[in-house]
C-alpha cells in the first residue's frame, strides 16, 4: 500500500508541475482555497508566472526522482 501512495504522490507532483509550466496563472489560481495565508500565497504565485513555472519544474523533477527511487523489490508482481 505504501508503494501505491508513493506512486500516486509522484504522479500528482509531475502532473501539477506540468500544468504550472503550461499555464502558471491558471494553475496557481486553481489552488487558491483553504486558509488565508495559503490563498495569499497562491495569489502571489499567480502574479509571478516565471516563479510558478520554476516551482512547476521543481515539482516535476522531484516527482520523477521519487518515482525512480522505488526499490525493484517493492514493485508487486502478478502472475
Amino acid at each position: 500500500m505504501a508503494l501505491r501512495w508513493k506512486h500516486v504522490t509522484a504522479v500528482v507532483l509531475i502532473g501539477d508541475g506540468l500544468l504550472a509550466l503550461v499555464n502558471p496563472e491558471r494553475d496557481a489560481l486553481a489552488w487558491r482555497m483553504g486558509p488565508e495565508p495559503f490563498r495569499s500565497l497562491m495569489s502571489y504565485m499567480a502574479k509571478r508566472p516565471a516563479l510558478t513555472r520554476w516551482v512547476g519544474a521543481t515539482e516535476i523533477a522531484v516527482g520523477i526522482w521519487w518515482a525512480l527511487r522505488e526499490e525493484p523489490g517493492e514493485i508487486p508482481r502478478r502472475a
